[in-house]
């Protein structure tokens, strides 16, 4: 029998008893559809991580004080006031591959503006904070150098600050009150939404470093050196030349430890995509047990076939039929259950993957890949299960077969 005739052959049995042959590629279904579904939520999820993480800027990289121990306590990282104005300078001078460094000094504080008022974070950087920190302006100007050398009282509100202290107006040219020092508000930046770490990004206002230090909060050491590589490939150099600067103009002795601690983003990024396709893989991998209890269940119904049909195999076997030719029927049979079960798996799989991004608002993106090897993987698994029973049946006693009843 050629492949056409195989084909009708194993339709018509399972047509045959259709409510039984659902039942049989249930677990199939379930299971293409669990991992279609998994790993459209597990690429999803790391889509939005590397984009949360794009947005705190291209080739960061982080230099924060270190700690110090007071009264045999352990202060965290940043406790140090070992970061100065001069060192960013230097980093700025002498460390290649450098694009952009922005010093930085924060305090929280109320800020006022007419009738109303917003708890927010101050911070004080220098005009190259725009492109460290990949912003964009959405009125008005960011803060010039010039602003920075006469540490004018200019005022940049980020878009959460703006629509609270001015819900309907432009704020350009407006004053804010933040600890009782009138700014002129000279820009907002475009909304950039929450970081990776759940922080709004938009909730802040920027002012000149010398503006900050000067008139809000006094102090004259540094909480972050923000820096920004050339490139990607950049960057560990860039590491690596400005921990030994900083060491050098510290004073350290190759015995005492850094009183800074320079962070690398590009490794968080990876170790964040490393920690999704960890996840993803663990989902998909429960999901593909549910496929192999699906193949299980293909084997037990197909014994039960070959039991059920035993006399049909005698007669076909008695007018020449080869025990090929039945071990290729029962085959075909399961694969068929397995790969119909597959595909009606693959529309569930993508019909669940987007209700759960509609219904949950969670980020999902349909892996072509997944598609294709869970698809495989359940016609893999009607071959596997669906040999047994086909070979049980190929070795039959065609005499015993005729006089089963």
């Amino acid at each position: 029998m050629n492949a056409g005739g195989l084909l009708r052959v194993a339709w018509q049995s399972l047509v045959r008893n259709p409510f039984r042959s659902l039942l049989t590629i249930l677990g199939i279904i379930i299971g293409v559809g669990a991992v279609i579904t998994s790993m459209a939520i597990g690429a999803g999820a790391q889509a939005a991580v590397q984009a949360q993480l794009a947005r705190l800027g291209s080739n960061l990289i982080v230099v924060i004080p270190g700690s110090i121990i007071t009264g045999g306590v352990q202060l965290g990282a940043g406790a140090r006031q070992s970061l100065k104005i001069a060192d960013a300078q230097a980093i700025q001078q002498d460390v290649p591959d450098v694009a952009y460094v922005a010093p930085q000094s924060g305090t929280n504080a109320q800020a006022v503006a007419g009738g109303n008022n917003w708890a927010t974070s101050i911070t004080g950087t220098t005009p190259d904070w725009l492109q460290v920190e990949s912003y964009t302006m959405a009125s008005g100007r960011f803060i010039t150098q010039a602003d920075e050398t006469s540490g004018a009282k200019t005022a940049v509100l980020g878009a959460t600050v703006a629509q609270n202290l001015f819900p309907s107006i432009d704020p350009v040219g407006k004053t804010v009150i933040v600890k009782n020092v009138p700014f002129l508000i000279v820009g907002v930046l475009a909304a950039k939404g929450q970081s990776g770490f759940g922080r709004d990004q938009d909730d802040q206002i920027v002012v000149p470093l010398s503006a900050m230090q000067l008139r809000l909060n006094g102090q004259n050491w540094l909480g972050v050196i923000l820096i920004s590589a050339d490139s990607p490939d950049a960057v560990d150099s860039v590491v690596s030349s400005t921990e030994a600067l900083l060491r050098l103009r510290h004073g350290l002795t190759p015995r005492q430890p850094d009183d800074f601690s320079v962070r690398n983003i590009a490794n968080v990024q990876q170790a964040a995509s490393a920690t999704s396709q960890v996840q993803s893989r663990l989902l998909a991998g429960i999901a593909a047990v549910s496929l192999i209890v699906g193949g299980i269940g293909i084997m037990n119904i197909m014994l039960v076939s070959v039991t059920e049909r035993t006399r049909e195999i005698g007669i076909r076997m008695a007018v020449g039929a080869r025990e090929r030719d039945i071990l290729l029927q029962f085959l075909v049979e399961a694969v068929l259950l397995s790969c119909v079960g597959g595909a009606i798996g693959v529309a569930v799989g993508i019909g669940a993957a987007y209700a759960t991004a509609q219904g949950a608002g969670w980020t999902v993106l349909i892996v072509p890949a997944s598609v294709f090897l869970s698809f495989g993987f359940a016609a893999a698994v009607g071959i596997v299960f669906g040999f047994y029973p086909a070979r049980r049946a190929s070795q039959l006693n065609p005499i015993e077969a005729l006089r089963h009843e």
